[in-house]
């Protein structure tokens, strides 16, 4: 049976003016002739991704499309129509996404997260946004202060939803971002915590002291590279210590209160220095 939306190992039936007829032993689909390997000869096997014409007709092709069923991908809209939009797929064919699997309405030029799905219904391969349509809930799955990896999806008035091992929807705060993201991005962050409606708060860094405790070589190399001394301290604003030290103002505090105490820095009232001893 073929594998609509994958690629699929077909053996070369026949050869005819127009393309080759490829075949899995039970059903024949068309290799156009522009898309045939040269050399090919009949009883050849290729490895082709079968996708749908603008006929719904299965069709071949050796071009390599950028995501196939199952994959989660940034993908631009190429044209907007009025069944929906078209990504651009890397086919000759655009991907679409119809209304129905828009979490909102998309524009023209504008890149979306999208899974890539086979609708069984008009046995057509399609793309969704619609996280919560191909997510669960999670409950016991994962844990306060695991690392996992996410795909940035979309920013909110309150930060960015992120796919969370492509299973669960997560959301990944402003006030917690110190590392740049953008839409599309693979990163990996850790667990803060689970909320109650199962939806998972996340964090850029190891939430706890352990999280804390790293960023300390850190501080002590800024330190050295300035010559000993550095004009922040717990009276400097959560600006002006995002910006140099790329942390929140709690856990700079919480930082040089472990260097001081350590005696590794002294604490004055124009800034930090490390300490002589």
């Amino acid at each position: 049976m073929f594998k609509i939306g994958q690629y699929n190992k077909l053996e070369v039936y026949r050869k005819v003016d127009f393309g080759a007829y490829l075949t899995d032993g039970e059903d024949e689909v068309l290799l156009p002739r522009k898309y045939i390997p040269e050399g090919t000869e009949e009883g050849d096997v290729l490895e082709v991704f079968l996708y749908t014409d603008s006929e719904d007709r299965p069709i071949a092709t050796t071009l390599k499309p950028k995501a196939v069923v199952g994959d989660i991908k940034l993908m631009t809209v190429k044209d907007m129509t009025p069944v929906g939009a078209f990504l651009d797929w890397g086919l000759e064919k655009d991907l679409l996404v119809p209304f129905k699997e828009q979490r909102e309405l998309m524009e023209l030029g504008k890149s979306y997260v999208v899974k890539v799905i086979h609708d069984k219904v008009s046995d057509r391969v399609i793309a969704s946004n619609r996280y919560s349509a191909f997510t669960r809930h999670c409950t016991d799955q994962l844990k306060h202060g695991q690392e996992v990896e996410v795909i940035v999806c979309n920013h909110t008035d309150i930060g960015y939803v992120c796919l969370v091992n492509e299973e669960f929807l997560g959301m990944l705060y402003d006030n917690e971002i110190f590392n740049p993201v953008k839409t599309g991005d693979h990163v990996k962050v850790y667990v803060n915590r689970i909320r109650p409606d199962f939806k998972i708060d996340l964090v850029q860094r190891k939430p706890g002291f352990a999280g804390v405790e790293e960023q300390l070589p850190f501080i002590l190399k800024k330190l050295k590279d300035a010559g000993g001394f550095l004009p922040y301290n717990s009276q400097s604003s959560p600006e002006d210590i995002k910006r140099e030290f790329n942390m929140s103002k709690k856990v700079f505090k919480q930082n040089i209160g472990m260097l001081y105490k350590s005696r590794k820095i002294v604490i004055e009232d124009e800034g930090i220095r490390l300490s002589k001893k």
